[in-house]
C-alpha cells in the first residue's frame, strides 16, 4: 500500500486526507517515485480552494514537486531507469497528476535527474521556483547586467529565486515586502533594496532608487489593481510581467494616457515546461547556477507528510521567507 493525500470537497486545509491506496503500475509515458520530499507551492492552496485555472475532480489529489527515487518505469521511457535519484518539475495538470503522497505516479517528461550532492528537500524546493523566474528573466524578459528588476511578493520561493538570478545575470534586484520584519532576511537573501510597501510609497522609492529612470522589469504574483501602482515605477520601453494572481480582482491593464510606455505581458511556468527545448535549457542554466553556487534553494521550514493540513495553514500564513517542504520518512514508506 502507499499513501496519498486527496480531498473530496473544496475548502480549507482541513478538507486534506492521507489515505491507503494500492500502489499502481506506471502507464505509457509514465514512471511511478518514492517519494522523499514535497514542495508546496501556492498553487495548490488555489487549486484546492476552487479558484485556480485546472478544477479538481474528485477524489483528487494535488502537487508540482517532489523529489525522490524512481522505482518503476512504464513503456516508451527510455532515459530513465529504476533506482535514478530525480526531481518533478510541474509539467502536468494536478486534476491528471499529483506529488502530495509515498510512491507517486508522474509524466516521465516532468522528472529531471537528481544530482548526488542535492539532498531531497533541497531538490524539492527547486524546480517551480527557479523555472518560473528564469522563464520571466531569461527567456521572455532578457535582463541584462546593471537592469533593475522589481520582485514583489519577494519573500516567497519564487522571489528568492528571482532575487538570486537578477543577481546571477549581473543586475540589481529591488524587492518588496508588505511586513518590516521581512526586510533584513530579504536583504540577507541577495536583495539590493528592499521596499516596505505598507510604509513606502513604492513608485516613489523606485525612482529614487534608479535616478528617476524607474525598474526595466517588474516581476509580480499579486496582479489586481496594484498593478497600477507598480506600472508608474517602471522606466519607460520597460516590461510589466504578471505570473500569478493572487489578488482574485480585476487585473487593469496600465494604458498609455497615465503610465509610461511599457509591455505589459501575463506568463506561466508552463510555457517552458510544456516545452521540451525551453524546459532543456531552464534545467542546464538552473543545475549550472546550483553547481556554481550562485542558486541556492532556500526552505523555510519542513513538515511531516502525516501534518500536511498544518502544512498548508503555515503556507497559508504568509509568514515563511523561502519554501516549505514536507518530508515522507522512510519507515512511513510501504509497497
Amino acid at each position: 500500500m502507499a499513501k496519498l493525500v486527496q480531498f473530496d470537497r473544496l475548502g480549507g486545509p482541513e478538507v486534506l486526507t492521507l489515505r491507503d491506496v494500492e500502489v499502481a503500475a506506471p502507464g505509457t509515458g509514465e514512471v511511478r517515485i518514492r517519494v522523499d520530499a514535497i514542495g508546496l507551492n501556492r498553487a495548490e492552496i488555489m487549486y484546492r480552494e476552487g479558484v485556480y485555472f485546472d478544477k479538481p475532480v474528485f477524489p483528487s489529489t494535488l502537487g508540482y514537486e517532489a523529489a525522490g527515487v524512481i522505482e518503476a518505469v512504464g513503456a516508451d521511457v527510455d532515459h530513465l531507469a529504476e533506482g535514478d535519484t530525480v526531481a518533478v518539475v510541474p509539467a502536468f495538470l494536478q486534476s491528471r497528476y499529483g506529488t502530495y503522497g509515498t510512491h507517486v505516479i508522474v509524466p516521465a517528461s516532468a522528472v529531471v535527474p537528481r544530482s548526488a550532492h542535492v539532498d531531497p528537500v533541497h531538490a524539492a524546493a527547486t524546480w517551480m521556483a527557479y523555472i518560473t523566474a528564469y522563464g520571466a528573466l531569461v527567456e521572455s524578459g532578457k535582463v541584462r547586467p546593471g537592469d533593475h528588476v522589481l520582485i514583489t511578493a519577494a519573500s516567497s520561493s519564487v522571489g528568492l529565486a528571482a532575487i538570486q538570478i537578477t543577481r546571477h545575470l549581473g543586475a540589481i534586484p529591488v524587492a518588496t515586502t508588505r511586513r518590516s520584519d521581512k526586510k533584513q532576511r530579504l536583504l540577507d537573501a541577495g536583495a539590493v533594496h528592499v521596499i516596505v510597501t505598507d510604509d513606502e510609497d513604492l513608485p516613489a522609492r523606485l525612482k529614487e532608487i534608479t535616478g528617476g529612470e524607474g525598474v526595466r522589469l517588474a516581476f509580480d504574483p499579486i496582479a489586481g489593481p496594484g498593478v497600477e501602482t507598480i506600472a508608474l515605477g517602471i522606466a519607460p520601453g520597460g516590461f510589466l510581467v504578471v505570473y500569478g494572481a493572487l489578488d482574485q480582482r480585476p487585473t487593469p491593464l496600465p494604458n498609455a494616457q497615465s503610465y509610461p510606455a511599457l509591455t505589459s505581458s501575463t506568463y506561466t511556468l508552463f510555457e517552458i515546461t510544456m516545452n521540451p527545448e525551453r524546459l532543456r535549457r531552464a534545467v542546464a542554466f538552473v543545475n549550472a547556477g546550483i553547481a556554481s553556487g550562485s542558486l541556492t534553494p532556500v526552505v523555510d521550514r519542513t513538515f511531516d507528510l502525516g501534518d500536511i493540513a498544518e502544512a498548508h495553514r503555515y503556507l497559508e500564513a504568509n509568514g515563511q521567507v523561502g519554501k516549505v517542504v514536507v518530508t515522507v520518512p522512510h519507515d512511513d514508506v510501504t509497497g
